[in-house]
């Protein structure tokens, strides 16, 4: 049986968390990210995504990002709230939390955590938890921009 971790690895030798605040619906928000085979069309850390769904426990995605080709695979997903998932890459075992509530309506906060752990990051994790860092404040700041565009046109349409 294959366990699906929930939570990020704190003993991790980089672990980093963020969060930001997203001024749309939360079903904009988290459709958006949750469109894993559309993530390229949005996020331009990512250059290319295999997936095929369906959106749930042990289903696995194929992705390009900074010059790596990466297997994940989704660990837990909870409607509207929390998605999970993780797998190793180049050495590198990464568990990725994903979690977003409404704080009031058309109002999100959205909370990433990510570890990392492996010999290349126990080898210079200093720098690995600066790559990352940056790597997660990027998807953040795309998924408010696309979000907000979203929410923005969708509110211009109904005043139309």
């Amino acid at each position: 049986m294959t366990t699906h971790p929930t939570t990020v690895d704190t003993e991790a030798p980089v672990v980093v968390r963020l969060g930001t605040t997203v001024h749309a619906p939360l079903a904009t928000v988290w459709d958006l990210h949750t469109d894993i085979a559309a993530w390229a069309d949005w996020n331009t850390d990512v250059d290319r995504v295999e997936y095929a769904g369906p959106l749930a426990p042990g289903t696995s995605f194929r992705w390009l990002t900074h010059g790596l080709d990466i297997t994940s695979t989704v660990h837990q997903v909870v409607p509207g709230e929390r998605i999970v998932w993780g797998g190793p890459a180049h050495g590198i075992d990464g568990i990725h939390v994903w979690t977003f509530q409404e704080t009031v309506p058309g109002t999100v906060t959205v909370r990433t955590e990510e570890s990392w752990s492996g010999e290349p990051v126990a080898a210079r994790s200093t720098e690995m938890e600066q790559v990352l860092r940056q790597s997660l404040e990027a998807w953040l700041a795309a998924l408010k921009a696309k979000a907000e565009a979203v929410a923005g046109a969708a509110a211009a349409a109904e005043r139309h």
